[in-house]
């Protein structure tokens, strides 16, 4: 069965770093492209970072350029989020997802995990 589990979630203060986790079972995830999504309370699910299955591109929304860095650990089976420099803004849950076409820059992956919580708050 394919399930994709996050986790790295928490309450940080602002100015502060979490890094997300992004945990695959049942397929191998460096096969796969990975994307980053998040959403606030009363707003709707937005990208926040992609990398590419084919290319290794990576691509960021322009609210988190230059504050997150998406990775991949193949020997782990996992992809990263990095987020530094974290605003009250960035608060949501954020969820990754997974597909094996290249659909970076959409919201139509086949698999989605059940999502984190960041709260950034002083």
């Amino acid at each position: 069965q394919v399930q994709l589990v996050e986790s790295g979630g928490g309450l940080v203060q602002p100015g502060g770093s979490l890094r997300l986790s992004c945990t695959a079972s049942g397929f191998t995830l460096a096969y796969y492209t990975i994307g980053w999504f998040r959403q606030a309370p009363g707003k709707e699910r937005e990208g926040v970072s992609c990398i590419s299955r084919s290319t290794g591109s990576r691509y960021y929304a322009d609210s988190v350029k230059g504050r997150f860095t998406i990775s991949r650990d193949s020997a782990k089976n996992t992809v990263y989020l990095e987020m530094n420099s974290l605003k009250p803004e960035d608060t949501a849950v954020y969820y990754c997802a997974a597909d094996l076409r290249d659909r970076c820059g959409t919201y139509q992956f086949g698999s989605w995990g059940q999502g984190t919580q960041v709260t950034v708050s002083s």
